[in-house]
């Protein structure tokens, strides 16, 4: 099974704001029609980019999903070729075991940059990201998991 949820109101205080009004505003993901493939993830503010600022957004979710599965947090093509906003790391990969950790109970923050010559405003609502969950294959040579992987970069 998989569905998004909203993150505890204590875990919202501490990563978003004291806002009960707002922490109850937010709105869980659903797809627009029953071919599409990605949730789209709504703004929780309203939002003004400058030419070349990038800025983390909270979302106030998380994800849960089977172990064999990923979330890929991906632009809306709207986003991306109406208005030359892309996200910083291009796709957000979110493994199942992020859901609930003991950090941030698996909160989602998506980092996006304007890349455009002018300012571009978005209301609260309005989704500049959506979320598509995935099956993933392994090879037969990951039974060694966390022995010999190397450091990050």
């Amino acid at each position: 099974m998989r569905d998004f949820e909203k993150i505890s109101f204590n875990q919202f205080k501490k990563d978003v704001a004291d806002d009960r009004d707002l922490y109850d505003s937010i709105t869980i993901p659903q797809r627009s029609s029953e071919a599409t493939a990605g949730y789209d993830l709504p703004l929780l503010n309203d939002l003004e980019l400058q030419p070349g600022e990038s800025v983390k957004l909270p979302t106030g979710l998380k994800a849960r999903f089977q172990p064999d599965e990923v979330l890929l947090l991906i632009v809306r093509s709207k986003t991306g070729f109406k208005y030359n906003i892309r996200l910083c790391n291009q796709v957000g990969v979110i493994d199942s075991d992020y859901y609930n950790n003991p950090d941030n109970e698996g909160h989602l923050f998506v980092k996006v940059q304007n890349e455009d010559t002018v300012a571009h405003s978005f209301k609260r609502g309005d989704a500049l990201v959506q979320g598509v969950f995935m099956k993933y294959l392994t090879t037969e040579s990951d039974n060694n998991l966390g022995k010999n992987r190397r450091s990050e970069y």
